[in-house]
């Protein structure tokens, strides 16, 4: 009962409030109350506490140490970040590796290869892109010829034909023979577009038969490693290679 009356007569006392900063004071700003204070000197000691664990960290270290976590990390703007490990392989390399086998991956490269060659045969590679890997210098011995120069005029070859790579007829030709294949507008834009289709596949073509040998160095790298003799990892696997080891010697009775 005491405690209860002791509470109720506390309900009923004035609040007691820390005073404000003076009025001649004022300039100095708020004054502390002992709250700051505690919540000051709480944060002073606590750095103070921080600095005294690592100067003794600093002072006990031993220079000799090493862990492994120093190697895969690295300080980027005063944070360690972990390094991440390359990628070794697509997604769809592991698919195929773990699918099929080597013999069946060999079979679809040598079909790949062969697609290759009888579609480079067809499209001579002369203007893929639309671009000349080629050029052509001209040489003159005076200023006059250079500023005079016409490159039509120099080949003897319409003005329309200078940009072509292949199928240039000299002037002369085109009087003597009459011009064979599509000459409309629309057919030339018609070929041009097939022929671009017609290299972007070869260009998927070849891209395939790359991943296709990738690949298959890739299945028979992993089957030289049930081999139970020593060896020794020389290389890393990529996307693009397969691991290298260095088997150890043994001579063959």
């Amino acid at each position: 009962m005491a405690a209860a009356f002791r509470k109720a007569a506390k309900a009923g006392q004035r609040e007691h409030q820390e005073r404000a900063q003076p009025r001649f004071r004022r300039q100095l700003g708020l004054l502390e109350k002992k709250k700051d204070y505690r919540r000051r000197a709480a944060d002073y000691h606590k750095k103070q506490n921080v600095l005294k664990a690592l100067r003794k960290k600093a002072l006990e270290k031993n220079p000799d140490e090493f862990y492994y976590k120093m190697t895969r990390v690295q300080l980027q703007d005063g944070v360690h970040v972990i390094k991440q490990p390359k990628e070794e392989m697509t997604q769809e390399q592991l698919k195929v590796m773990r699918t099929q086998d080597l013999k069946y991956v060999e079979m679809k490269r040598v079909a790949e290869a062969k697609k290759i060659e009888r579609m480079k045969s067809e499209l001579h590679l002369l203007d893929a892109q639309g671009t000349q890997s080629n050029k052509h210098v001209f040489f003159f011995d005076t200023k006059k010829e250079v500023q005079e120069f016409d490159v039509a005029t120099h080949l003897n070859t319409p003005p329309e034909l200078v940009d072509r790579v292949c199928n240039r007829p000299t002037i002369e030709t085109l009087q003597k023979e009459p011009v064979k294949g599509a000459t409309h507008p629309v057919q030339l834009k018609k070929l041009a577009q097939q022929r671009k289709h017609q290299y972007s596949l070869l260009k998927q073509r070849i891209e395939r038969e790359k991943m296709m040998f990738i690949i298959a160095q890739k299945i028979q790298a992993r089957k030289d490693l049930l081999d139970k003799t020593a060896k020794v990892k020389v290389k890393k696997e990529t996307v693009n290679s397969p691991a290298i080891y260095k088997f150890k010697f043994q001579r063959k009775r």
